[in-house]
């Protein structure tokens, strides 16, 4: 089985198992139309995928066999043993990716493509899929050069992609966990309850809690929330503008970065 099929078949089981577990245990009644918010959201999933296939001329993994052939990048120059080299390999992307989330909501050219993601105003496992092409895009490229610099595994990439994957799902979703349950796992990773207060039309909570897969960053680098101010039930999801329902049609979403209002 190849590295897209390995993908593709995590994304399929753990949406399915999330949205089995958002049906029957949610966490907010939603205000939008699930089967229209799914189509749209998981449709500008497909259409990302289509782009990366044809505009880009190598993925991270390429990218990570290209180095590891000819031996570039710190952990290839420093001889760091495979396993090892992997385990800092997976945690370091995941460093990376935060700080590139909070790179996102720091320059105003970059939030613009962002706010596609948090302009949907229900959270769900689908959210965790929807971000505009260019953002993705970017995405992509920022990967390829930590993965070529850091001097990446391939197997930490496929670990690494497979984690992030199902983590953004898991997060985003509607889930209601036990109150215990949520307490012990956010010691360690981003809960759906920590990563809600992200989606905050409150600018201050939206700009906390960036992490993906490890809490530890948004401590580490004081950017975490506890809880939203208005709490889980009386919290309003999105963002200021786009807050018509045509707004999350496919073709509003891909001309919102572009758009004010």
């Amino acid at each position: 089985m190849d590295v897209a099929s390995i993908r593709l078949s995590v994304f399929i089981a753990v949406l399915c198992i999330c949205a089995l577990i958002e049906a029957l245990k949610p966490k907010r009644p939603l205000t939008q139309p699930k089967g229209f918010r799914w189509l749209n959201n998981l449709g500008l999933t497909g259409v990302n995928s289509v782009i990366l296939m044809i505009t880009m001329p190598l993925l991270a993994v390429e990218a990570a066999l290209w180095a590891e052939q000819n031996q570039i990048g710190l952990l290839y120059w420093l001889s760091v043993p495979l396993p090892i080299a992997t385990a800092v390999a997976v945690i370091a992307l995941d460093c990376a990716i935060y700080w590139q989330h909070r790179l996102f909501h720091t320059l105003p050219a970059l939030w613009n493509l962002h706010k596609v993601h948090h302009a949907d105003q229900d959270i769900d496992v689908t959210t965790g899929a929807r971000f505009h092409p260019i953002e993705i895009w970017l995405s992509m490229w920022i990967k390829i050069g930590i993965v070529i610099a850091l001097g990446v595994p391939p197997v930490a990439v496929i670990i690494f992609e497979v984690v992030l994957n199902a983590s953004a799902m898991f997060n985003h979703s509607n889930m209601r966990l036990p109150l215990l349950v949520d307490r012990m796992l956010r010691k360690w990773i981003v809960t759906p309850d920590m990563h809600r207060v992200h989606h905050s039309t409150i600018r201050q909570e939206t700009d906390s809690n960036y992490g993906f897969c490890l809490s530890i960053w948004d401590r580490l680098f004081g950017s975490y929330i506890e809880q939203p101010k208005l709490g889980h039930q009386g919290m309003n999801i999105g963002i200021g503008v786009f807050r018509e329902p045509q707004e999350q049609r496919i073709d509003k979403m891909l001309t919102q970065p572009f758009r004010k209002n």
